[in-house]
C-alpha cells in the first residue's frame, strides 16, 4: 500500500513561497462565502410560513450546523479551480480541519436533539461529548501525518476469532460504527418527528402520541436491519432468534407488554389525554405525560405518581374532564336556630356566586340539609370548570366569601355544647 502524502510538509513547503498568498485569499474567501449563504439561508428559512414546515423538516434541524459545511462545500469547489495555477496544499490542510470541526458539531447538535432535549445535557452526554471530539482530533492528526493507510492496513490484519470465523479487527469497527450511526439517526428523526407532530393542533393529542411512539419505533427497527445489512449479516439468520425472543417475551414480559399493549390502547380511544384530571386506585392527579408503558400523574402537591398503563385498564377510572369538565364541590356550615334561614340562604348563594372558579351555570346551591344538635346544618353545593386546578383552592375561596357574609349579617357560628353532670357516688 502506497503511504498517503503528508500534508505537513507540503504545506510548510509553500509557506516560503510568494503563492502562498493565493492560497490565503481563497481560504478566506471560501470561509466569507460559506458562513454568508449558511446565513442567508437560515433568515429564508426562519421567514417561511408554517404552512411549509413539514417540507422543511431537515434543513431546518440542519440550520445550525450549516457554516462549517457550507464553508468545506466553497473550499472543495475552490480547491480544483485554484490548483490549475497554484498549489493548494492550504486547502488540502483546510478540508478535513473544517470537516472534522463540521462532524463534531453535527454530532452535539443530533445528541443533544435526542438526549437533552430539555435543555439539559446529562453528565454521560457530556463525557461522550469530550470523547467523541478528541478521537475525532486524533484522527485528523493522523491523518494530516499520513499515518491512516497504515493504521486501516493493520487494523484489516489483525484478525479475531469468532467461533468457526475470523473476523478482522477492521470490520467489528466498521460494524459498530454503522450500528451506532445508524441508530443515532433513527432516534434523531424520531425525535424531530415527535417534535413535528406534537405541533399539529387540529390532531388529537392521543393520536399524536401514538404516532410518534409507533414512528419511532419503526426507525429503529429500519435501522437496526439496515446496519446488519451494511455489516453483512443475513436477515434470514433472525428468524430463530425471533422466535426464541418470541417465547421469552411471552413468558417473561408479559406485565411489560401488557402495559404496552394498554397504552396503545388508551391513545387510541382516547380514553385518557394529556391535562385530564383523574383518579385510579388511591392516586389521582393530572395526567402530565402518556408513554407507550406508563402514564405520568401530578397531584396538586407536586408528587408525580407513574401508573403502569395496564392499571389504567385493569381498574376503574375517575376521569373529571372525559366528556364534561364541570366538577360539582360541597362545603357545609352550622348556624344558629335563632337565625332566619329564609335570609341566610340566599345571601350565601349570592356569596358563592362571586367566587370567580365558581360556574354560574349550573348556579351554586345553598341547602337546609339537617337540623343538627349544634344549630341549623346548610350544605353549600357549587361547579367548577377547570378540575386541573385542583379543588381544595375553590373550596377555599367558597369558604372565605361564607365566613365574610355570615360575618356582615350578624350571623353566629356556633360552638358545640355539652353537658357534663358530676354524680356522686353513694356508699351502700
Amino acid at each position: 500500500m502506497n503511504p498517503a502524502p503528508i500534508l505537513l510538509p507540503e504545506l510548510w513547503a509553500d509557506l516560503r513561497s510568494p503563492d502562498f498568498l493565493w492560497q490565503v485569499g481563497t481560504l478566506v474567501l471560501c470561509v466569507i462565502v460559506g458562513w454568508a449563504l449558511a446565513r442567508i439561508f437560515q433568515r429564508r428559512l426562519a421567514g417561511r410560513e408554517l404552512q411549509a414546515r413539514v417540507l422543511r423538516l431537515g434543513a431546518e434541524s440542519f440550520a445550525r450546523v450549516l457554516p462549517p459545511f457550507m464553508i468545506l462545500l466553497m473550499i472543495v469547489i475552490a480547491r480544483p479551480m485554484l490548483a490549475q495555477w497554484h498549489h493548494v496544499s492550504l486547502l488540502k490542510f483546510a478540508i478535513p480541519l473544517v470537516g472534522s470541526f463540521g462532524l463534531i458539531r453535527l454530532t452535539f447538535y443530533m445528541l443533544r436533539r435526542v438526549f437533552a432535549r430539555g435543555g439539559h445535557a446529562g453528565v454521560f452526554i457530556l463525557n461522550f461529548e469530550r470523547v467523541f471530539a478528541t478521537l475525532v482530533w486524533i484522527g485528523f492528526v493522523l491523518h494530516i501525518a499520513g499515518l491512516w493507510p497504515e493504521i486501516i492496513q493493520y487494523l484489516d490484519e489483525t484478525v479475531i476469532p469468532t467461533g468457526r470465523y475470523k473476523t478482522s479487527l477492521l470490520t467489528i469497527l466498521q460494524a459498530g460504527l454503522s450500528v451506532a450511526v445508524t441508530l443515532i439517526l433513527a432516534l434523531w428523526a424520531g425525535a424531530l418527528l415527535e417534535e413535528r407532530l406534537m405541533r399539529l393542533d387540529a390532531m388529537h393529542s392521543s393520536l399524536r402520541v401514538v404516532m410518534a411512539r409507533v414512528g419511532k419505533a419503526v426507525l429503529i427497527l429500519v435501522a437496526v436491519l439496515a446496519s446488519l445489512s451494511l455489516v453483512g449479516i443475513d436477515l434470514t439468520v433472525l428468524s430463530v432468534f425471533g422466535g426464541a425472543l418470541g417465547v421469552g417475551i411471552g413468558l417473561g414480559l408479559q406485565r411489560i407488554f401488557s402495559s404496552y399493549v394498554s397504552g396503545f390502547v388508551i391513545l387510541i380511544e382516547r380514553s385518557l389525554s394529556i391535562g385530564d384530571v383523574v383518579a385510579v386506585d388511591k392516586y389521582q392527579g393530572t395526567v402530565t405525560h402518556i408513554n407507550a408503558r406508563y402514564t405520568v400523574l401530578q397531584a396538586p402537591d407536586g408528587v408525580e405518581t407513574v401508573v403502569p398503563n395496564d392499571v389504567l385498564i385493569s381498574n376503574p377510572v375517575q376521569n373529571y374532564s372525559l366528556s364534561n369538565r364541570s366538577l360539582r364541590l360541597m362545603t357545609q356550615v352550622t348556624i344558629g336556630y335563632d337565625h332566619d334561614p329564609d335570609a341566610v340562604l340566599p345571601a350565601l348563594q349570592q356569596a358563592v356566586a362571586s367566587v370567580p372558579r365558581v360556574s354560574a351555570k349550573p348556579p351554586p346551591h345553598v341547602a337546609l340539609a339537617r337540623f343538627g344538635p349544634d344549630g341549623l346544618e346548610l350544605e353549600v353545593g357549587f361547579w367548577i370548570a377547570d378540575p386541573e386546578n385542583g379543588k381544595l383552592g375553590a373550596i377555599s375561596q367558597v369558604n372565605h366569601e361564607i365566613w365574610r357574609t355570615l360575618k356582615t349579617m350578624n350571623v353566629s357560628i356556633p360552638y358545640q355544647q355539652r353537658e357534663i353532670r358530676i354524680v356522686e357516688r353513694q356508699d351502700v
